[in-house]
Order: structure tokens, then sequence, then C-alpha cells
């Protein structure tokens, strides 16, 4: 572990509307190398109404701190000039806080028709679901959102026992972690963050399958150089904020997908998911299944030959 993993972090967090949270969330990441999440919270408390979500992300307190806290406030500024956006919550945590504060609000969360995810220190359930093991770290992907979810559900339906699958954006490896669960041989799962590369690592060991997933820092031109043991597979998985999808499309993603393979978009608006679909239609990909929670929406393409 790393001398920043011991260091003080500060949470900046926002209240803000479904239609809010992606721009908010695209400017914290600009900050925040360990990556942004977007959740409600499973508790209500009086900072935040069951009606909004909350985007947070996690600030070294550094020397660049105070200049760092300015650029974020100057950038949802001007967002709020469209639309108001309530003023950023600031809070010190230390890693040691955050996993009190997980350990007090995460709860088993079932999902689709097979799967429940677990936090790491829950023990002796018992459970006909299957059973996946996640310990909160500061990477996307707790189970929580609905854009989690609703890619677990997919991941459900178009997992294929003894094939590869491919995860771009892993987080916290829990949508990999699944595939292999569900029967897949094996999984590249890679991220830009480094954090959330080692968060894949220990969740996948945590659920005993770190043998069947293979996790690196990198994206679409990693994968499609050959840098990884495989360049494409029947089912690719990506779980990331819209805008970025959009990107990765022009960036030649259909190409990860294997012919007739399918291809699972999240982290999509319902106000978004016209134009991922005709963006993915002008790559080779048809739109097969569309899955919604709330404002959000799962897409699922496949690649035709």
């Amino acid at each position: 572990m790393s001398s920043a993993d011991k260091a003080n972090w500060i949470e900046v967090s926002f209240q803000v509307t479904d239609e809010q949270a992606e721009a908010v969330a695209e400017i914290l990441s600009r900050f925040a190398p360990q990556g942004v999440a977007i959740e409600k919270k499973l508790v209500e408390s009086n900072s935040y109404t069951p009606d909004m979500l909350k985007v947070y992300a996690f600030l070294l307190v550094d020397k660049e701190l105070i200049q760092t806290k300015r650029k974020i406030e100057e950038a949802t500024w001007h967002l709020s000039q469209i639309q108001p956006i309530s003023q950023p919550k600031y809070r010190e945590i230390r890693d040691q806080d955050w996993m009190t504060s997980w350990k007090e609000y995460y709860q088993p969360i079932s999902v689709g028709k097979q799967l429940l995810i677990l936090p790491a220190w829950v023990k002796g359930i018992e459970t006909d679901r299957i059973p996946i093991l996640i310990d909160p770290s500061m990477a996307f992907g707790t189970g929580v959102h609905p854009s989690t979810q609703l890619c677990l559900a997919l991941i459900e339906t178009y997992t294929q026992k003894g094939k590869p699958i491919i995860d771009i954006g892993c987080g916290s490896g829990i949508l990999s972690i699944s595939s292999i669960l569900l029967g897949a041989s094996h999984a590249l799962a890679v991220d830009i963050s480094p954090a959330a590369v080692q968060s894949t690592k220990e969740n996948a060991t945590l659920n005993q399958i770190a043998s069947k997933i293979e996790t690196s820092k990198g994206s679409n031109w990693e994968i499609l150089s050959g840098q990884f043991s495989i360049c494409n597979a029947h089912l690719v998985i990506v779980n990331i904020l819209a805008n970025t999808i959009s990107k990765m499309l022009e960036q030649d993603l259909a190409n990860i997908v294997a012919d007739n393979g399918v291809l699972i978009l999240s982290g999509i608006l319902d106000s978004q998911a016209s134009d991922i679909t005709l963006c993915a239609e002008t790559h080779g990909l048809r739109l097969k299944k569309e899955k919604k929670s709330g404002e959000w929406v799962a897409l699922a393409f496949q690649k035709e030959q």
C-alpha cells in the first residue's frame, strides 16, 4: 500500500437530480484519480433527500487541495447557470472511516434472478442465490447504484458458460466477478484508475477466483493493441458515464466485441439512450435488449457479422 493510500482524504459531494448526475460526475472525474461514485443513500439522512442522488469523489489532502476545490467550484458554478446545483459538501475522511461508514450502511442486495451482493464482513448467510463478496473501497461499483444492478441483470442473461468476457472500466470488479461466478471462463478487467485495478484484484481474491481475472490499467487502445491475453470477446461490458461511452464507440469499441457477440452498456440516463443507440448502430451494433430502473437505462447490443 502506498503512502497515499494511508493519507487523509477529503470527500467532496453534491446532492443532484438524475439529469445532473453525469455532468457533475464528469467534472469531479477531472480531479479525482480514485474515481467517482453516483449513489442513492441507503439510509437517508437530513443531508440528502430520498429523490436525489449523491455524486461524490475523494481528493487527496495535499498542497494542491485548495486550488483543486476552487476549480471544482468554478466548474460547477458555470454548470449551475444552466440548472441550479447545490454547493459541494466537504468531509475529511480516512480509510478507516470509509470502511466504518460502509459497515453501517451497506447491506446484502439481491440483484436479478440469481445474484446476491454481500459486504465482505457479512458471514454465515444461507442463500439459494450466487453470493458475490465485495469489500467497498475508493472504486466505483458496490452494487448499490441502479446502473450497476441493471448491468448485472443483463450479465445474467448474456454470460456464456466457458467463454471469456471483457470488462472495461471495471471499478470494484463486481461485473467481472459476477460473470465468472455465472460460468465465464476468464475475465479481462481494465480501468484507467490504479485504485480500481487494485480493488478488482482484492475482490477477486475475496471470491477465490483471482486466477480467472486478468486485470490491469487500460482501456480500448490497450486491448485492441494486443497488450493482454485477449483482444475481443463474445461479451463486453462497459458501465461508465454516457459521454465516455460515446467516445469509446468512436474509438473502435465495437472491434472488441466478437462477431455475433453482445456489448452491454450501462451508466446511461433515459434521456441519453437514443443517442447512444444511434451511435452504436453506426458501428454495426444492433439493439437487442433494454432494461430500465427509474431514470437509468442499460442497453445490450449484438454485433452483426
